[in-house]
């Protein structure tokens, strides 16, 4: 299994809007570098949720459930979806400013690549983030 991270402004897709659906593709992605781990992320695979520009703080938890398939608002054909499923929300959500603090997560992608759509969560990084959001 593999650890992720997907960004939304809740204003495009909220982690309220998710919870309603309980499953979506997530679309829009163009990216190249976020392509690429949209493509490397297997069903099972689990993702922190975060609210992006509005907010900044990891809010929930979700699972992908579908691979990497044409997304179908890419009228040229080259971008890629998953399917994600939520799994709940976190306890206390888990600010950007709370994680540029953590010395330990100075190389997590959110805080290196903050425009990233789409990041790599190493297991560290993951059981430390689940941590502070207890």
């Amino acid at each position: 299994m593999a650890y992720w991270l997907i960004k939304s402004e809740p204003s495009a897709y909220s982690w309220e809007q998710f919870v309603k659906d309980k499953k979506t593709s997530w679309t829009g992605v163009r990216n190249a570098q976020a392509a690429l781990n949209l493509k490397a992320m297997k069903p099972g695979d689990q993702c922190f949720f975060y609210h992006s520009n509005e907010g900044k703080e990891i809010v929930g938890l979700a699972e992908v459930v579908k691979a990497a398939y044409p997304d179908p608002t890419d009228e040229a054909g080259k971008a890629v979806t998953v399917d994600v499923k939520v799994l709940g929300p976190v306890k206390t959500p888990v600010t950007l400013a709370a994680i540029k603090a953590e010395p330990k997560l100075k190389d997590f992608g959110l805080v290196r690549q903050s425009r990233l759509s789409v990041v790599p969560v190493s297991i560290e990084q993951w059981k430390l983030i689940e941590k502070m959001a207890r």
